[in-house]
């Protein structure tokens, strides 16, 4: 039994409803208004709301939207053509109503309503009590199959296959694999062998069976030189390195202890190009730049340059070649618009977007274009084009807010400090990418602790070390009324990540620092272990924002990563409302030239924004995300 359906507009308007029981679902709506058709996610007609299952139908030509909810519960097999029949009933018969924008009136719709939804509902209990009829032999498979086609060996097939008549091979054919190589002799003994009656005598059959046994095995060497037998018991030789050290030398080589003879001096200091980034980064930060491209102004005049030639020379259909590929006003069709989307999907896919997103992606399109009407000159190519860039806009534009600089603020008014936890899998650059951002802060104003919670990989404490060391050295004490902008909180190796995290909140707390920056250890997205600790760490501490670290170098991975770690922090929480990700930052962004679909890829799987982009390896290599830059390269050819 269906409980709701409705009719409204694209713009919001509700044109008819019908509601079966007295539960509230404008909050299931909604949500399929903002998580699906605002987000360019209408690839499948099926969303699921808590405990509704909502299917949809546009109907671009009019712009309207059929919407029906039933329980998740329920099956329901007639849903999508009782759907399809109301859509066509409905503008079938307020076509011309439709038409008019004037229009103020009620649509009567209740009866015809009614009376398609029993008509489905009788064909659906007929076609289940039916018993099911097993298909005959002339509609299966096995029929469309010959003889011929199921003897013959397509690999052998040419000239080697033609045997004169009369010469039959006794043999039979021996297939060799390339693990256990069988030998023709061994084969031929076995059949040329004398026989009595048909029959093998015992002798033979074990002889064949030893030769069976030992097939594919190299036979033993006769003797062995005794200069050999004395090399393989002496063994390899121990490497002796050149200036090798002895355990004396371990107190000068040992970084990890803070020492007086000048290496602090040493790590920290700075050269005049690093001293240069200090007041480059106060306020927001910049947008990526837009990369003009000739190629795009004139793509629209191509066509028409490329008719004019052709008319020249003669070749081709003259001047009437401008008009291929143009709809002249009628409703486009899937058909249609399909040989354009292939093109477009095989193009997104070079481009490093995964593979099942560029199909969403392009079935979207195809959803929103079917049905909709052109103008008498447009061409179906840019169409589809201009379709899909401003999908993947609404995709890659924040659907919440993210200001850390004004969030920051606030927890600093109320005397808490701002937590940002950083995660990711191994070697993205999770430390660089936390240390720009801390100079970033650093340079508004903030003091910043960094927990160093990463207590599996090795150096890894040293390394937020030097970078705590070289960002005082950049804004030091003396300049900020003697108080040390950044300071590092570390138990060593080894050691409760979450207990770490924890203990630096509150030490922030305490000496009142403003933002905390944790530091959590690389991990693969398969990594049992690691996915429950880093999800213990999240539950515990609760931190302001979470951000997922990945690589702009990667295509279906990227979906893989963002999709396990986002169902290992909603396994392991033991919440309801479990914290997932919160936003992403994209690193080695500019090392990827115009394959920017990992942005595209991470965005679509999760649903959070890009916050930050990383763009190079000093401090001011951080950037905001502008979508239209990441879509133009995106689509350039």
């Amino acid at each position: 039994m269906l409980d709701f359906f409705s009719v409204f507009s694209k713009g919001g308007i509700v044109l008819w409803c019908f509601q079966g029981t007295s539960q509230l679902f404008t909050p299931s709506v909604n949500a399929l208004i903002k998580s699906v058709i605002l987000q360019e996610r209408s690839g499948s007609n099926s969303f699921t709301h808590e405990k509704l299952v909502l299917k949809y139908k546009l109907d671009n030509e009019f712009e309207l939207v059929f919407v029906v909810a039933y329980q998740n519960i329920a099956k329901l097999s007639y849903v999508d053509k009782f759907l399809t029949d109301i859509q066509i009933e409905f503008r079938n018969r307020y076509k011309d109503v439709l038409q008019d924008k004037n229009y103020c009136g009620t649509f009567n719709f209740t009866d015809t309503f009614q009376s398609i939804l029993r008509l489905r509902e009788r064909e659906s209990e007929e076609e289940a009590r039916k018993p099911k009829q097993m298909k005959t032999f002339e509609e299966s498979n096995k029929s469309k199959k010959s003889v011929s086609s199921m003897i013959e060996n397509k690999k052998d097939t040419g000239k080697d296959n033609k045997k004169p008549k009369g010469k039959e091979n006794k043999l039979p054919k021996v297939v060799e694999t390339p693990a256990t190589p069988v030998k023709q002799s061994v084969v031929e003994d076995m059949y040329n062998t004398n026989t009595s009656n048909g029959a093998l005598d015992e002798e033979t059959i074990l002889k064949n069976r030893a030769k069976l046994f030992n097939r594919g095995k190299k036979p033993k060497a006769e003797s062995k030189s005794p200069v050999a037998e004395s090399e393989k018991k002496k063994g390899k030789a121990a490497r002796k390195w050149d200036n090798a050290g002895t355990t004396k030398d371990m107190a000068d080589l040992n970084y990890c202890q803070e020492s007086s003879n000048g290496l602090d001096e040493q790590l920290i200091a700075t050269s005049e190009a690093e001293v240069a980034l200090v007041g480059q980064m106060k306020g927001s930060l910049q947008d990526i730049e837009v990369e003009s491209s000739e190629e795009e102004e004139s793509e629209e005049e191509r066509p028409a340059a490329t008719s004019a030639k052709s008319s020249k020379s003669g070749g081709g259909y003259g001047m009437f070649s401008m008009f291929k590929n143009l709809v002249g006003s009628k409703a486009l069709t899937k058909a249609d618009v399909e040989p354009a989307l292939d093109k477009m999907r095989d193009h997104l896919i070079a481009k490093n977007v995964a593979s099942d997103i560029a199909q969403k992606l392009c079935d979207s399109v195809a959803v929103k274009l079917e049905g909709k009407v052109l103008g008498t000159f447009s061409r179906i190519t840019t169409t589809v084009k201009s379709t899909l860039q401003d999908s993947c806009v609404q995709l890659l534009a924040p659907k919440r807010r993210i200001d850390i600089l004004r969030d920051a603020m606030d927890c600093k008014i109320k005397k808490r400090p701002y937590c940002i936890t950083f995660c990711g899998v191994n070697g993205v650059g999770k430390s660089t990418n936390l240390a720009k951002i801390c100079f970033w802060l650093i340079e508004n104003g903030f003091k910043v602790l960094i927990a160093a919670c990463d207590t599996f990989r090795a150096g890894a404490v040293e390394q937020l070390r030097t970078h705590t060391r070289k960002l005082n050295a950049l804004h030091p004490a003396e300049a900020h009324g003697g108080q040390q902008m950044v300071q590092l909180y570390e138990k060593g190796y080894g050691k409760d990540a979450a207990g770490i995290a924890m203990e630096a909140i509150n030490y922030a707390r305490d000496c009142h620092i403003d933002v905390v920056l944790v530091d959590t250890a690389g991990r693969m997205q398969d990594n049992e272990p690691l996915m429950r600790a880093l999800a213990k760490l999240i539950k515990v501490n609760q931190p302001d924002l979470v951000l997922f670290v990945g690589e702009a170098l990667v295509g279906n991975e990227a979906v893989d990563q963002l999709t396990k770690f986002n169902q290992a922090l909603a396994d392991h929480s033991n919440m309801t409302d479990p914290r997932l990700i919160d936003g992403i930052i994209l690193t080695k962004f500019d090392t990827i030239d115009d394959k920017v679909g990992a942005a595209i890829s991470m965005t679509y799987t999760t649903g959070q924004p890009i916050v930050f982009v990383g763009t190079g390896q000093t401090y001011t290599d951080l950037r905001n995300l502008n979508a239209k830059a990441v879509v133009n390269s995106l689509l350039k050819a």
